[in-house]
């Protein structure tokens, strides 16, 4: 029998607008202002970004998470106070796009800092920025997170 020393998650336990997926990651979205009348993104650009993340998540042992909204003015303190609000924030990084302000912020727990160190996330970032300005939001972060996941490595 396979074990694991991941945390067993209670769906009932999680936070209104999170679901546990058939593939065991946990989904959530956060509503602010006013709900989309039209999803922001594709059904097929979600799948994509959902098996990257399940990828890396298995391929490394660190949960990644993707923001896209609104960080506020001081993009860079959104990000702290987002980050530590995300599910098992020591031991995941979260890539938090704020469209606005025309901002990525990368940030990684103090469990995985020693693999998900500045030059990890600066090439994650980097990988992002081509496609993101040719207006492809989805396709640079499946690339932000396909890079940084092959330079955490397990």
């Amino acid at each position: 029998m396979a074990s694991s020393n991941w945390p067993a998650v209670v769906e009932a336990d999680l936070p209104h607008g999170y679901a546990l997926t058939s593939s065991g990651r946990v989904s959530g979205v956060h509503e602010a202002g006013d709900v989309f009348k039209e999803a922001p993104f594709s059904d097929e650009e979600r799948l994509a970004m959902d098996n990257a993340l399940t990828e890396a998540t298995r391929a490394t042992k660190v949960r990644f998470t993707i923001y896209v909204g609104d960080l506020g003015a001081d993009t860079a303190a959104g990000a702290d106070a987002l980050f530590s609000s995300t599910p098992e924030a020591a031991r995941s990084v979260l890539i938090a796009v704020s469209p606005n302000e025309k901002a990525i912020e990368v940030r990684s727990g103090h469990d995985v800092a020693d693999r998900a160190n500045d030059r990890v996330c600066q090439l994650g970032v980097t990988a992002a920025l081509s496609s993101i300005r040719q207006g492809q939001l989805i396709d640079g972060l499946i690339s932000a997170v396909r890079v940084m996941a092959a330079a955490i490595g397990r």
